[in-house]
């Protein structure tokens, strides 16, 4: 086994300061999320909508801080890969709502 860490060169990694940082966001977000659903301070939709704001608030900061994604032209690689998923997996569960939706109502008028 050779330990020649030269493949990794190009990668960039974070800092300490931006690992604290993205620490205390997702703290933050974390714990505004469950005052929000402990507090039973906002309707049912209310709720749902602010956890679901804060969930992708801190989806933001995990890629951003400790997945280190970015605009640079080293990460544009990644950046492909990432949306290539985004796009699958977005295609995949609105497929899924049509293909069962479309089965309910099929169902439904026996």
């Amino acid at each position: 086994m050779s330990t020649d860490h030269s493949a990794h060169e190009g990668s960039s990694h974070g800092s300490v300061s931006s690992y604290v940082i993205g620490f205390i966001l997702a703290v933050v977000l974390t714990v505004a999320s469950f005052m929000i659903v402990m507090g039973h301070s906002m309707s049912p939709s209310g709720t749902l909508t602010a956890i679901s704001v804060l969930a992708a608030v801190q989806v933001v900061v995990h890629l951003i801080f400790f997945l280190h994604m970015n605009t640079s032209s080293e990460n544009k690689w990644n950046n492909n890969v990432f949306l290539f998923t985004l796009m699958f997996v977005a295609i995949f569960f609105i497929g899924t709502i049509f293909i069962m939706t479309n089965t309910a109502e099929h169902m439904m008028s026996r």
